[in-house]
């Protein structure tokens, strides 16, 4: 029999929803069973099945052999003692020795001993078991190795809007950690989102700041107190001074009022090694150096107005943008200006006048950065427009005795390698890092490297010479491993060096009395013959011959 029920519906109701009711249950067809079709099926079994649409999943677990470990101590205590004898008391202990002493058995065992031991001295003495007997071929290898760098971690502004890291300071102890300041050093920067925390970084956890530094003004420069770890000096951009306990956390124990303060961003501040270890000093654009103690900020110790005329007025005082302070020469102190010259200063001296004690006309533009050299302190380093210049103190008001070529872009900032005397680090605007050893090259550097798009900023070293940490315009920090062969210092290195800074200042020292010479012989036939007066014409066609035959050597020189 063939049951079929069909199902109607309109063309026109095709694609609706469709509307569903709930009603009681109706039986539609009722098919009663056929004995005769029992034969045509087959038995099977089973006939439940499971079927599950989620994969099948399995759990398995690892473990690793666990090294079983246990603390155990040894207490020494001092025995031997007979029982009468009380080793805690002094007087029965040096009593019983001197009675022990006295005997012949004593005397006897001390010299069966004593030539025993004597006998393994010499065996010891005779051969060396730690001597090197390949010193010179492992040197010849080192020198043969390329110098390199590669980075090993990149520590980043967490903030949505990035700033500038404008300077770095390394944790004195083992540098563990390092500070650095953040601030937008850019002209009528408005952002007024921006966030004015600084941060210290633990470089075993590098993607948090360990401390979070909270000023009332961007913080433009951060260091150290080499004498107390915790203490962390800040000038910031508003002019006031600032120091931090890390113990007590972020907020700022103290810092100076602001009519006392700086009148411009306080771009140097370092600290003086004091007995107490609590003075500093800061220098400014504002065209002041001033001295401080943590102990009472409510106004400077001391202050020197940087007017190279020694008329000690503020009007005519040049602005400060770098500082530097060795703790080998405590009374001076190097200042790098605006205008490309380089004061050094005695703070001994009794006038104010008299704290400027030598001028050293170094830079077409602003003086980024000047430092000392920490094998030879009267020789120093600074960088500004497109070189890094080498300075003495020994020739009074000169030029410099040694210097880089001029590169396209400009160099920010310059530090000396702590271990390696004529090795120094420069950081370039269109973010290449240079290393120049000026005892193989003076003219290349011994490696340049492409650290970021970005321009670099500032940079600092560790005090083993292995690590570079370079800041950048976006508030990166990148930290950069150096190769063996720049860190490492080689046998008679620092004698090289020191000849080679005294031949080149005997150099400039004969350069400067060869000028002396010809201005006095200019003068003396100036003197002699007033009434010959050179054509302003002639001068002119002259020197203009003489711009393009220069103009032309140089392009066949190309």
């Amino acid at each position: 029999m063939e049951i079929k029920y069909e199902y109607s519906r309109k063309r026109s109701e095709f694609g609706r929803p469709c509307s569903f009711s709930d009603f009681l249950a109706e039986v539609t067809v009722d098919i009663r069973p056929d004995p005769s079709l029992a034969d045509n099926f087959i038995p099977q079994n089973p006939v439940d099945f499971a079927v599950q649409e989620s994969p099948v999943m399995a759990l398995h677990e690892v473990n690793t052999e666990r090294a079983e470990v246990s603390i155990r101590g040894v207490n020494h205590v001092e025995g031997g003692w007979p029982k009468h004898v009380d080793p805690k008391n002094s007087e029965l202990t040096t009593r019983y020795r001197e009675e022990v002493e006295r005997e012949e058995a004593y005397t006897k065992t001390v010299q069966r001993l004593g030539s025993l031991v004597e006998h393994y001295i010499r065996q010891n003495n005779t051969i060396d078991i730690y001597e090197e007997y390949f010193e010179e071929e492992e040197e010849e290898d080192e020198e043969e190795e390329h110098p390199s760098a590669k980075t090993i971690n990149v520590l980043r502004d967490p903030n949505t809007i990035k700033r500038m890291a404008t300077h770095l300071c390394w944790h004195p102890d083992a540098n563990r950690a390092v500070a650095v300041a953040y601030c937008s050093l850019d002209f009528q920067d408005s952002r007024t989102d921006m966030n004015l925390d600084s941060y210290v970084w633990d470089l075993a956890k590098p993607y948090t700041p360990e401390l979070t530094l909270k000023p009332s003004s961007p913080v433009v420069t951060l260091e150290y107190n080499s004498k107390d770890w915790h203490h962390l000096l800040g000038g910031c951009y508003n002019g006031q001074i600032v120091y931090w306990d890390t113990r007590k956390g972020g907020l700022p124990m103290e810092m100076t009022p602001v009519e006392f303060s700086h009148r411009d961003p306080v771009y140097g501040a370092c600290w003086l090694p004091s007995r107490t270890g609590t003075e500093c000093f800061s220098g400014s654009t504002d065209g002041q150096v001033l001295w401080w103690d943590i102990r009472k900020l409510s106004q400077p110790s001391e202050r020197l107005i940087l007017d190279i005329t020694r008329e000690d007025q503020l009007k005519k005082a040049l602005g400060a943008i770098s500082l530097d302070f060795a703790p080998t020469m405590p009374t001076k102190f190097l200042v790098g200006t605006e205008q490309g010259i380089i004061i050094s200063c005695n703070r001994d001296a009794k006038t104010p006048p008299e704290k400027i004690a030598n001028i050293f006309s170094s830079h077409i533009g602003a003086v980024y950065s000047v430092t000392r050299n920490p094998f030879f302190p009267k020789v120093f380093l600074s960088v500004g427009d497109w070189t890094a210049r080498i300075f003495t103190e020994e020739l009074m008001d000169s030029s410099s005795i040694m210097e880089t070529k001029y590169h396209t872009a400009y160099l920010l900032d310059v530090c000396w390698s702590p271990v390696k005397p004529a090795v120094f680090f420069t950081a370039r605007s269109d973010g290449v890092l240079d290393v120049w050893d000026f005892l193989f090259h003076q003219k290349e550097p011994s490696l340049s490297l492409k650290v970021s798009n970005d321009p670099l900023l500032c940079l600092r070293i560790q005090d083993n010479g292995q690590i570079v940490a370079c800041g950048t315009r976006q508030g990166a920090v990148t930290l950069l491993e150096i190769s063996p062969g720049l860190c490492t210092i080689r046998k008679n290195e620092k004698t090289l060096t020191s000849t080679m800074f005294e031949r080149e200042a005997r150099r400039e020292k004969v350069l400067q009395d060869k000028y002396r010479e010809r201005q006095l012989r200019e003068q003396e036939r100036l003197r002699v013959k007033p009434e010959e007066k050179e054509d302003p014409q002639e001068v002119f066609k002259q020197a203009q011959e003489d711009f393009l035959s220069n103009i032309k050597a140089e392009q066949r020189r190309r």
